[in-house]
Order: C-alpha cells, then sequence, then structure tokens
C-alpha cells in the first residue's frame, strides 16, 4: 500500500476470498501466495485493519502474527436456511 493510503489514522477493512476455496473466484484470480502477501502488508501498515476471513488452519498459520477471534456466522443467499459457518476477524 502507497503512503497516500496509509497513516496512523486510517481504518482499513477487508473481507478477502475465502482461503482454500480460491478456484470459486477464477481460475488465477486468487492464490494462496496473496494471502501471504496480504498478510506481509497488513504488517507494514502504519493505520489499523480488521480483516475477515473464513476459518480454516491456513487463516490461522498465516494471519498468527496478528489477533485471530473466531465468530459464528451463517451464509444465505436468499431466504430460509442458511449455513453456518466459522469465520475469523483479524486485527
Amino acid at each position: 500500500m502507497g503512503p497516500v493510503y496509509d497513516s496512523p489514522l486510517i481504518l482499513i477493512f477487508g473481507l478477502a476470498a475465502a482461503l482454500q476455496k480460491e478456484i470459486d473466484y477464477g481460475a488465477g484470480v486468487f492464490g494462496r501466495e496473496d494471502f501471504e502477501a496480504t498478510a506481509e502488508a497488513l504488517a507494514g501498515l502504519q493505520g489499523t485493519f480488521i480483516l475477515s476471513l473464513n476459518a480454516v488452519q491456513g487463516v490461522y498459520e498465516t494471519f498468527s502474527r496478528f489477533a485471530i477471534e473466531e465468530v459464528d456466522c451463517t451464509y444465505s443467499i436468499s431466504e430460509g436456511n442458511g449455513k453456518g459457518v466459522k469465520e475469523v476477524i483479524i486485527s
């Protein structure tokens, strides 16, 4: 991230592609290496951030240097039955 978008007063919120579900976004659009690059970029921020991701082991490993809180969520694309899942909030 360039200096225009980063300062101690900035809060960045990110909802990234789901780890281990990268193909859902299209072949080659977002890969495992992008999660590593995201972690590196976040570690260098002057400001603060909140990132939401699916709760899988690779997320805990990749973002272990940050605070991680696991939360229960429900995925749904219409009214009716949703699917209970775990997400993590990383900061």
